[in-house]
């Protein structure tokens, strides 16, 4: 059995029970939001484990990432004994968290209204496709969603909708489902009653589309794809430079533009009334544009994050995922965090993964416990919630728990 780390009491949660009935993304993340803000996380992993900790391609990461800090105890809820140790474990938890089709967890005794009924200060955080409506049996994906909400077309080109480059609606309803129980402890805190707190993978899609809604109800011209919008800024874009580099320039204010001129040299730019103001000079982007890209192909990507990072001036150059290891930032802030893998073909080999993105009284929040491997905890789970040796060998010997 692995020994769990020393609560840190500082952090803001601690002392406060997760019980976590979730598979994928979403669910995950609301737990390991909570793990990392100081819960003591209890992940409820199917008998023979769960299936994110052997996924190929872009599902590989899915583990390590989102299960760190948590302890793991595996029940096979189709059977009846392993379904009566979940509802004890549930009863012992101050939040309870699943993120499984509607209607899944009444076979087991574990909805909310069943938990609440035994415990009514229990938080019930449900992460779901759809919030209740029409389309809630409707069995949901982060690229479903995303097709289906509009920021599938809002990130493809014209006619090519393409899903954003990472499980957007998955870890945001997630984070969504962790705030809400944040909430609702704040409220158990004032009433003495728990509630159910319900996050979706669908209105989360909508709420990161809201900005594109509402551009359209006060222009009555709808948004346009990103590849192909009509900017706000006439300097916001990636420039393709020497040796066939690529670097992102933005100058959005008239006083950026100044001193984006200023500092490239470009006097005639900068004398021009026709591009004054930051309008005029949308408005005369397809003019523009063609101009600065000319002029900047000379230029080394290195060279113009100089002159911009001395001028204050917004850049970025493009990065791939994997050499964001080497980030120097990163690196300066702490902001990754040694984890051992689990499962795989490096099991028992170490990785970095990403940390929570704030800091609390001026700290990271670390990476807390290591990913857990399957069922390392059941034994110490069972005996604190009064199972005796003998019960739990039963339970084993049964196929009940793992």
């Amino acid at each position: 059995m692995t020994a769990s780390p020393t609560p840190n009491p500082r952090l803001p949660l601690t002392g406060l029970r997760v019980v976590e009935f979730t598979h994928m993304v979403m669910g995950p993340t609301c737990g390991q939001v909570l793990a990392d803000l100081g819960a003591e996380v209890i992940k409820v992993e199917p008998i023979h484990g769960d299936r994110t900790r052997h996924l190929l391609g872009s599902g590989a990461g899915f583990f390590p990432m989102f299960n760190r800090g948590k302890k793991s105890i595996a029940i096979d809820l189709h059977r009846p004994e392993g379904a009566a140790v979940a509802r004890r474990l549930a009863a012992s938890a101050d939040v309870v968290a699943e993120n499984f089709k509607p209607g899944t967890m009444q076979k087991y005794g574990l909805d909310y209204a069943s938990l609440s009924a035994q415990n009514p200060r229990v938080i019930y955080v449900s992460c779901k496709g759809f919030l209740p409506g029409p389309y809630e049996h409707r069995t949901a994906l982060d690229e479903v969603v995303q097709m289906m909400g509009g920021l599938a077309y809002m990130t493809g080109r014209p006619g090519d909708p393409l899903r954003a480059g990472t499980s957007v609606n998955d870890i945001m309803g997630g984070m969504f489902g962790a705030i809400g129980a944040l909430g609702a402890l704040i409220q158990r805190g004032i009433t003495g009653k728990g509630q159910e707190v319900q996050s979706a993978l669908f209105e989360n899609n909508v709420f990161l589309v809201g900005q594109h809604m509402l551009q359209y109800a006060i222009t009555g011209q709808p948004a346009a794809p990103m590849p192909d919008r009509i900017s706000a800024w006439a300097v916001y874009d990636v420039f393709t430079v020497k040796d066939g580099e690529q670097i992102f320039l933005a100058a959005v204010s008239d006083a950026q533009w100044k001193t984006f001129c200023q500092v490239l040299g470009f006097d005639d730019l900068l004398a021009d009334a026709r591009l004054a103001d930051n309008n005029a000079r949308v408005r005369l982007r397809p003019e523009l544009m063609p101009i600065l890209r000319e002029r900047l192909a000379q230029r080394s990507a290195q060279a113009l994050a100089e002159l911009f990072e001395g001028a204050g001036l917004p850049y970025a150059p493009i990065r791939k995922p994997e050499e964001l290891y080497d980030d120097p930032h990163l690196l300066a802030t702490g902001g990754l965090a040694e984890v051992t893998l689990t499962d795989g073909d490096r099991v028992g080999q170490t990785a970095r993964t990403t940390l929570l993105p704030f800091t609390l009284d001026g700290q990271r929040l670390g990476a807390g416990a290591q990913p857990p491997h399957m069922g390392q905890d059941t034994g110490e789970v069972l005996s604190a919630l009064g199972y005796s040796a003998e019960d739990i060998a039963a339970l084993k010997a049964a196929r009940a728990v793992a």
